[in-house]
């Protein structure tokens, strides 16, 4: 079946390389433009750009794709691609650019998302970090038709997996990536058999996954310590839990919910090598942090290098 896919960071990559290698030919490839990034804020590729090269693939970056737009000739142009490639169908993961109408009518057999939820939780654009943040025992993957709505469209294969207590959005990211790519290859056969039926999606349930904020990166001490572990979980790799101990920025990657009581932020008394901050209901203990400019550390390791940091009270009085 011949494909153009849209897509742009890892997730999308791991699809792309699967539809590829089932022998499916990929006419043209979408993608972000490059965008700065690292230190030097050099720019860099997408991990689907990068794919797509090194493969000799049809490449488009446009930075647009409505013909009344900004980018308005960025869009004529990529429309002229696609209408000289033809596609039959197009499956989009993880894109990053809201499809108009003239692209979810090009392909005869419209266009196809690989979505990291259990439509309709989760439309939006983090299903992934909002699952574990919500402390959802599962989430999955839909492989929807699009239509005109914010991921409305009607579903046509759904997997499910776990969400396991010490899954991060990276490990869950890497899981989903995998089941969506071996979704999307699946559903293309059927589709092909004609034995891909779709089902609308329950009106009762809908949620939204709004994009994650650098701002929600800063940690409320009055929070529950299993709302502030969640989010430790749900926030690695980006924006990562930021707070001030001592005076000192840090992050916070993981910890554990104990039983203790203080007033949000103190350190309470927990042995040595411990750290445990009160919460707005429990306690967090810490288990793994970053210093600015450092490198992950745990929390032992940390006390060891600052034995005078993080005394009862500090937590508290930088937060306040």
């Amino acid at each position: 079946m011949r494909i153009a896919f849209a897509g742009t960071p890892e997730f999308a990559r791991v699809a792309l390389q699967a539809l590829h290698a089932a022998g499916h030919p990929v006419v043209r490839v979408l993608t972000q433009p490059d965008r700065p990034a690292g230190r030097g804020l050099k720019l860099q590729p997408s991990a689907v750009k990068q794919f797509a090269l090194e493969q000799g693939l049809a490449l488009a970056q446009p930075r647009g794709l409505r013909l009344d737009g900004r980018w308005a000739e960025d869009a004529a142009a990529t429309q002229s691609l696609l209408q000289q490639d033809a596609p039959e169908l197009m499956v989009v993961a993880a894109y990053g650019l809201i499809l108009p109408p003239w692209v979810l009518a090009l392909p005869p057999r419209g266009c196809l998302n690989i979505h990291g939820s259990l439509l309709p939780r989760w439309r939006g654009a983090a299903p992934i970090q909002r699952a574990i943040e919500a402390g959802d025992a599962q989430t999955g993957i839909t492989l929807m038709q699009m239509d005109a709505g914010l991921d409305t469209g009607e579903m046509l294969l759904l997997e499910r997996t776990a969400i396991t207590a010490d899954d991060t959005s990276a490990t869950l990211h890497d899981r989903l990536a995998e089941m969506g790519a071996r979704l999307v290859v699946q559903g293309l056969a059927q589709l092909a058999q004609g034995r891909l039926p779709a089902t609308p999606q329950p009106e009762d349930g809908v949620t939204y996954a709004h994009k994650i904020a650098k701002a929600e990166a800063a940690i409320d001490w009055r929070d529950s310590a299993a709302q502030i572990e969640r989010r430790l979980r749900a926030f690695d790799p980006f924006p990562g839990a930021s707070t001030l101990l001592a005076g000192q920025a840090l992050k916070l990657w993981r910890g554990r919910v104990v039983a203790g009581q203080g007033a949000p932020g103190q350190r309470l008394p927990a042995g040595e090598g411990r750290l445990v901050l009160a919460c707005g209901e429990g306690a967090l203990e810490v288990l793994e942090l970053q210093l600015a400019g450092g490198r992950r550390i745990s929390a032992r390791e940390f006390l060891q290098r600052h034995p005078g940091v993080g005394d009862a009270g500090s937590a508290a009085q930088e937060q306040a």
